[in-house]
């Protein structure tokens, strides 16, 4: 099949009633009780046997939702959903496959426990503070802020019937946080990479987390450099992709314009390489 490359966590690893629990919401005649296949666990050997699940099914990584989520039909949207300890067997057991772990953490207690337990990244950090980004610098922990994610739910909170009664208070209350948390990771040193949760927000505005990214402070140049190199280290993959250089994958985009003086320029992509085939040149697939 024709399309991007795709590092995949597959599905998400939650505890009960967690923000990947697939079950949440539903009649309690049909709830069930999901376990670590359908990626739902609670202790070390589940813990365990739901990575090994997901290697069994061809995941390149894994991802667990350290605390609750915006979107999830549950009360809370920032509380810790896992004991350090079944976060550092997830992230041991995945080494075992050369897998790292992504950690969704809305509150930073929940971000804490995934950072000191080993995660890699830790994606949205809406409500980090100083002492969790001091904690990920020492740990040399990624940041990706999905911008796009808090602006969007932010918005569509205000429109009946948009979202459920129970997501609408946590999209009003987290969703505009996620800009001023990466005002501030940023201006502490914080390592970030590029990340827009889109699904939440809508499939092709994906190039819009580069605006929201300037206009929160950081310098075209580095958004840029955010989505490319610094991608790449995170994903492990920064041997073969990430910058243009010899002995490197040719993917290569280009756009109209200079996106340093108009960095909405990436929002409109004229030509598209991968591996050194063209798939769009001049505006044609």
């Amino acid at each position: 099949m024709v399309g991007p490359r795709i590092y995949s966590a597959g599905k998400a690893i939650a505890t009960t009633g967690g923000n990947a629990d697939p079950t949440n919401g539903m009649r309690f005649d049909l709830m069930g009780d999901p376990g670590p296949k359908k990626g739902v666990v609670n202790g070390v050997a589940e813990s365990r046997k739901a990575v090994r699940q997901r290697y069994k099914n061809g995941a390149d990584l894994i991802k667990i939702t350290a605390t609750g989520g915006v979107l999830s039909v549950a009360k809370n949207g920032e509380n810790p959903q896992f004991k350090e300890d079944e976060i550092r067997a997830i992230v041991e057991t995945a080494a075992d496959y050369d897998m790292h772990v992504a950690a969704h953490a809305h509150g930073s207690e929940g971000m804490r426990r995934a950072v000191r337990a080993g995660v890699r990244s830790i994606e949205h950090g809406t409500l980090m503070d100083e002492e969790t980004m001091a904690l990920m610098k020492e740990k040399g922990v990624f940041y990706v802020p999905t911008i796009s994610a808090g602006e969007f739910v932010a918005e569509k909170a205000d429109i009946d019937g948009y979202y459920p009664d129970l997501v609408r208070p946590k999209a009003k209350k987290i969703g505009p946080q996620i800009k001023k948390t990466f005002q501030k990771a940023y201006n502490s040193g914080v390592k970030i990479a590029f990340g827009t949760d889109s699904g939440v927000s809508y499939h092709g505005d994906n190039a819009k987390e580069f605006s929201y990214m300037v206009e929160s402070g950081m310098p075209e140049i580095e958004t840029i450099q955010c989505a490319t190199k610094t991608a790449s280290e995170l994903l492990g993959i920064n041997e073969v992709l990430g910058t243009i250089q010899k002995n490197k994958l040719a993917d290569i985009i280009a756009v109209e314009g200079n996106p340093l003086d108009d960095i909405s320029a990436l929002q409109n992509v004229v030509f598209v390489m991968k591996d050194g085939v063209i798939y769009k040149s001049g505006g044609k697939q």
